[in-house]
C-alpha cells in the first residue's frame, strides 16, 4: 500500500503542486487544536471547519453539563450581554438563535409570509427563501453577474411596493464573492429605507479584505438592516446549533415573537467559551488560508477556472457535471457540494485538515489527468 510520504514523493513533479509539503501540526498543535483522523468519507460538502471544537470549548461544554437541567433562558440572556458589548450595541438587538439557519427562517417568516416579496441573488443561502415559500411568500431572483458576485444595481431596480425583504449573504455562499466594501455600504442606506435588507455574515472572520465593513454598522446607524452570525464557522460548533442575529430594538422584537428552536445550555456555554478562545480563532484563519491556496495552486495546475474566495470554501468550473462528478469523487471517499443551479458544471468544494487536502488533491489528478 502506498504511503502518505511516498505518494507525496511521487506527486513533486505533477505541475509543481507539492513541490513545499505543507506545515504539519505541532505536537502541541495536535493537543490544542484536536486535529481529526481520516474518516472513511470526508466531508468537504458543508464548509464545516474541521478543527473545532477547540479544546477549550470542548471542556467547558463538559463543565456544563451540570447545568443541563436547567432551561436555556437565563444562559441566552447572559450570551446577549457578551455579544452585544463584542459587537457595541444594545442587548435588546441580539438574538440568540438554534444556529444561524433558524434566524433566517424566522425573519423570512415574520416579514415575508402571506405574499410578502423577497429580493436575493442566485445561487446563494436558500435557507430564508425555501422556508418563507412554505407559509406563502415570493421570491424574485436576480441572476449573479459575470465575476459570479452579486448585481446589486439589479436588485435595487427591482424593489418595489411588494418587496418586504432583501437577502445578502455576503460573502456569498456558493460563489465566496464580497461586494465591494462602499457598494455594500451605499446600498444598504438607500435600499433599507424602502426593505428590511438581511445580511448573512456567516463567512465574515474569513474576508482578506483588511477593514472590510460589517452591516453591524448599519444596525447602529439605525437602518433597517439585520445581520446573522454564526458559531458554525470559524469556531468549528456547526453541530451545537448556535448562531445570532443583530438588529435595531423594535426589529428584534417583532422577529423575537416567532423564534422557535432556541439554542441549548451546552451549546451556549460553548459560545461563551468560544469568543475568549482567541488562539484557535487565529489557527482556524490561518489553516483555512493554507488550505485554500493549496486548492488554489491545483486548480491552477488543471486549468480549471475559479473564483477567489472569501470564505472557508471555493467555488471552481468544473467542466464536469456536478450530478456526474459528485458520484465519482464519492467512490474515492469524497463529498463535495451539491449542484447550484444553474451552475451545473461548477463546484463548490470546503476546506479541510492537511490530511483531508492530500486525498483531495490526489482525487483531482486521477480524475482529470487519469
Amino acid at each position: 500500500m502506498q504511503t502518505r510520504r511516498d505518494w507525496l514523493r511521487s506527486s513533486l513533479g505533477i505541475g509543481g503542486l507539492l513541490l513545499t509539503p505543507p506545515n504539519i501540526l505541532s505536537a502541541q498543535e495536535k493537543i490544542e487544536f484536536n486535529p481529526r483522523i481520516l474518516e472513511p468519507v470526508i466531508r468537504l460538502s458543508s464548509n464545516e471547519n474541521p478543527y473545532g471544537p477547540s479544546k477549550k470549548v470542548q471542556e467547558r461544554i463538559k463543565n456544563s453539563f451540570k447545568h443541563s437541567c436547567r432551561y436555556p433562558y437565563a444562559y441566552s440572556d447572559d450570551l446577549e450581554e457578551i455579544l452585544a458589548k463584542k459587537h457595541g450595541v444594545s442587548p435588546e438587538s441580539i438574538i440568540v438563535t438554534g444556529g444561524s439557519t433558524e434566524g433566517l427562517r424566522i425573519t423570512g417568516l415574520t416579514y415575508a409570509s402571506n405574499g410578502g416579496e423577497i429580493i436575493s441573488g442566485q445561487p446563494t443561502f436558500l435557507a430564508m427563501m425555501d422556508y418563507a415559500k412554505q407559509w406563502g411568500a415570493t421570491v424574485n431572483w436576480v441572476p449573479v453577474g459575470d465575476d459570479k458576485g452579486y448585481d446589486l444595481d439589479e436588485i435595487e431596480k427591482r424593489i418595489s411596493s411588494k418587496t418586504k425583504l432583501i437577502f445578502l449573504c455576503n460573502p456569498n455562499n456558493p460563489t465566496g464573492t464580497l461586494v465591494p466594501a462602499k457598494k455594500l455600504v451605499d446600498f444598504c442606506n438607500t435600499a433599507s429605507k424602502k426593505a428590511i435588507v438581511f445580511s448573512d455574515e456567516a463567512y465574515y472572520d474569513f474576508i482578506e479584505t483588511n477593514n472590510y465593513p460589517s452591516m453591524v454598522d448599519a444596525v447602529k446607524r439605525g437602518e433597517d438592516v439585520i445581520v446573522s452570525k454564526t458559531f458554525s464557522k470559524v469556531y468549528g460548533m456547526a453541530g451545537m446549533r448556535v448562531g445570532y442575529l443583530i438588529a435595531k430594538p423594535e426589529i428584534a422584537r417583532k422577529i423575537r415573537k416567532n423564534i422557535v428552536a432556541m439554542s441549548n445550555v451546552l451549546a451556549i456555554e460553548a459560545a461563551k467559551e468560544a469568543l475568549d478562545d482567541n488562539s484557535f480563532y487565529e489557527f482556524s484563519i490561518a489553516k483555512n488560508k493554507e488550505s485554500k491556496k493549496r486548492i488554489y495552486t491545483l486548480l491552477e495546475h488543471l486549468k480549471l477556472d475559479y473564483v477567489p474566495s472569501h470564505t472557508n470554501f471555493v467555488f471552481f468550473h468544473s467542466k464536469k457535471d456536478i450530478r456526474e462528478l459528485g458520484p465519482i469523487m464519492l467512490e474515492k471517499g469524497l463529498r463535495i457540494g451539491r449542484p447550484f443551479p444553474p451552475f451545473y458544471d461548477w463546484c463548490r468544494i470546503s476546506t479541510g485538515t492537511l490530511q483531508e487536502m492530500d486525498v483531495f488533491i490526489k482525487a483531482m489528478l486521477e480524475v482529470y489527468e487519469g
